[in-house]
């Protein structure tokens, strides 16, 4: 791929704290992507609400803000510092998620910051499942039966009408984070349900329910 000449500021949004399990994988990759950015000429500006990570340390960008990852606070940095372009995809789903925020709110219009390494609509058709699942019918692949859920009550008319085991995933969670697997009857509404099933956060976030583990072992579900 050329470098492009058009783009001399890339602002990259980090995941944030590091959990077991989760966001260590996006400190290196991040920090591989610093170096090779600046290695081409390129500026960069990095948001980080986390210290102690490799990405944190000095050198690695032009600009360093170990700030809250929200959305009036990449918008405070995108107006000071006036990158040219945004990477969020190393920043897992916490950089997807604000790219979207910022896309969706107009503040990279207003900035005139293009995103780049993936579509602001790719992020949605990926993590949101309803939009997901219509994709794949439309591209005519075939996936097991599931259906949406806003609530404890309807996921598990849907667990009923698919039978157990099902597993709840929820949306705009790649990794599937908060996902859940419902053996037999009853267990949604245990203590291992998805939060945002109990605490539905608006429409775009909602579970889908799908065949679970079956007795060959594997996995269904969108």
């Amino acid at each position: 791929m050329p470098k492009r000449d058009d783009i001399k500021r890339v602002m990259i949004i980090s995941s944030g704290p590091i959990i077991i399990g989760q966001a260590c994988e996006f400190d290196y990759s991040g920090t591989q992507a610093c170096k090779a950015l600046r290695k081409l000429g390129y500026e960069i500006v990095l948001a980080n609400s986390n210290p102690a990570t490799i990405m944190t340390d000095p050198g690695m960008a032009e600009a360093t803000y170990i700030e809250p990852l929200n959305l009036q606070t990449m918008e405070e940095i995108i107006e000071k510092e006036r990158p040219d372009a945004l990477l969020p995809n190393l920043g897992g789903q916490s950089g997807l998620n604000l790219a979207s925020e910022l896309a969706r709110t107009g503040v990279l219009e207003k900035y005139n910051v293009k995103i780049i390494g993936v579509e602001v609509d790719a992020i949605k058709r990926g993590e949101d499942r309803i939009a997901f699942k219509e994709t794949m019918e439309r591209l005519g692949i075939e996936m097991p039966k599931s259906a949406p859920a806003f609530g404890v009550e309807k996921a598990e008319k849907i667990a009923d009408t698919l039978g157990y085991p099902v597993v709840i995933r929820p949306a705009y969670t790649m990794g599937g984070d908060r996902g859940r697997s419902g053996l037999q009857c009853g267990r949604i509404t245990g203590h291992r349900q998805p939060a945002n099933l109990r605490e539905p956060r608006g429409t775009d976030i909602g579970g889908t329910v799908g065949p679970g583990m079956g007795r060959t072992g594997t996995r269904g579900g969108s």
